[in-house]
């Protein structure tokens, strides 16, 4: 069944009472992110479902899959799918999204407002049967880094243990993108994390990995990229891309523009009149009608001057520990989870005259390479933490323009020219 979004409030309540058919009222409650009281109005028909709500109520529902597109040039899941910045990257080269896994409720949330496309967004990865997964052509997942307990294999023979993959990956995240892959055999891979998973545990982590996939029958390409190369932030990744056949795959062959032709005057808000009035943002970020960012972005002065004390306190003791004050000029530091709390990585100077301000949710959407089409659903909080946990849109484009040669090719030649395929 293909999911209609639609403004018609029977259409939203009839959404709600089949939810509840297998939700309660407080899962709906933290799954949607309102009061349970609103739930309870709802379902007494007291007050009206708000349209931005429809999307995220969908997504609750068991919608059958859709169906394969004809058209679509290559088929992918996409696992720790957060809000969705692989698939964006994936899907602008003609691929089609057929399964979908996050465990946050408020990532689901945003992802199920940007990508409504009739199949339900699956929860925690760990509780998925890997035969329910359908075919695809490339496993997308973006999987958090957990610490790998390795131990010599001759112990675990002495002790009749199992060892190998399915003992030095289990009870991490990454054991489950593993064991898909074991089963549903995809032509290839993309996996994406942090650049600390090169040294974590002095590199043993790192080639358990390698080593997995390897085992599983694939040849494994790695490369670690900053964002900076695409949007005014530093941020390093390591992409680990795998092929089940052997191609022609070259990560050297993707042109890295030089850092630092992008700044960050290019994804702030514009006060000179130029600014696009979005639809589905409204003035919730920007005043449009006096042409300046909202004043709830600027630091009080608490907070100011405790972040000053802090980073003094620091240069004293001669470490570099402290706040990222930046100019439209700037390239800015790696924007993380936990900019909600103070904004320190990042800071826009607003003159001395002026405390300075945190950067927008939408301007924290232009910095990881998000259109302004991409709508915002949930509070600046969250907002903050979803998009300090996603990747830099571009990198994942240029990935994908890469591998798009070797995902829909009937045959594979072993010297398919690269070099002008991601410009």
């Amino acid at each position: 069944m293909a999911v209609l979004i639609t403004e018609s409030n029977d259409a939203a309540w009839s959404y709600l009472v089949e939810a509840r058919k297998h939700l309660t009222q407080e899962q709906l409650s933290k799954s949607l992110d309102v009061n349970i009281r609103t739930i309870r109005r709802w379902e007494a028909k007291q007050s009206i479902i708000k349209p931005y709500i429809v999307p995220a109520l969908q997504a609750l529902l068991p919608f059958e899959r859709a169906g394969v597109d004809a058209e679509a040039e290559f088929k992918f899941i996409d696992l720790f799918a957060g809000i969705g910045g692989i698939r964006t990257a994936f899907e602008s080269e003609g691929g089609q999204c057929v399964f979908t896994s996050e465990w946050d409720t408020y990532a689901q949330k945003t992802y199920a407002y940007n990508f409504a496309d009739g199949h339900s967004i699956a929860g925690d990865i760990t509780q998925i049967d890997a035969a329910d997964i359908p075919e695809h052509d490339v496993l997308l997942a973006g999987f958090p880094c957990q610490p790998f307990s390795i131990a010599g294999v001759s112990k675990k023979n002495a002790l009749g243990r199992a060892h190998g993959f399915a003992d030095e990956t289990q009870g991490t995240l990454f054991f489950d993108v593993a064991r898909i892959i074991q089963e549903k055999k995809p032509r290839a891979f993309l996996l994406e994390n942090v650049k600390n998973l090169v040294s974590h545990d002095k590199g043993r982590t790192f080639d358990v990995i390698k080593r997995t996939l390897t085992g599983l029958g694939y040849s494994v390409h790695t490369r670690i990229i900053d964002g900076a190369h695409f949007t005014p932030q530093h941020r390093e990744r390591i992409l680990i891309v795998g092929f089940r056949e052997s191609v022609a795959f070259d990560f050297d062959a993707i042109p890295l523009p030089e850092k630092g032709q992008c700044k960050l005057k290019d994804i702030l808000h514009r006060v000179d009149g130029t600014e696009p009035l979005l639809e589905w943002d409204g003035d919730r970020f920007f005043d449009h009608s006096n042409q300046k960012v909202l004043d709830k972005y600027t630091l009080t002065d608490n907070l100011w001057a405790y972040l000053q004390g802090y980073a003094e306190k620091h240069r004293l003791k001669g470490n570099g520990f402290g706040f990222g004050l930046v100019t439209g000029e700037s390239v800015t530091r790696t924007l993380s989870a936990r900019y909600h709390k103070d904004g320190s990585e990042i800071l826009v100077y607003q003159g001395d005259a002026k405390n300075p301000r945190r950067l927008t949710p939408r301007e924290c959407a232009r910095l990881m390479g998000f259109p302004d089409t991409f709508k915002i659903p949930v509070s600046d909080t969250r907002a903050y933490r979803q998009f300090g946990n996603s990747v830099v849109v571009d990198v994942m484009r240029h990935v994908a323009k890469l591998m798009h040669p070797l995902l829909s090719a009937d045959v594979l030649e072993p010297d398919l020219p690269f070099a002008n395929r991601a410009a």
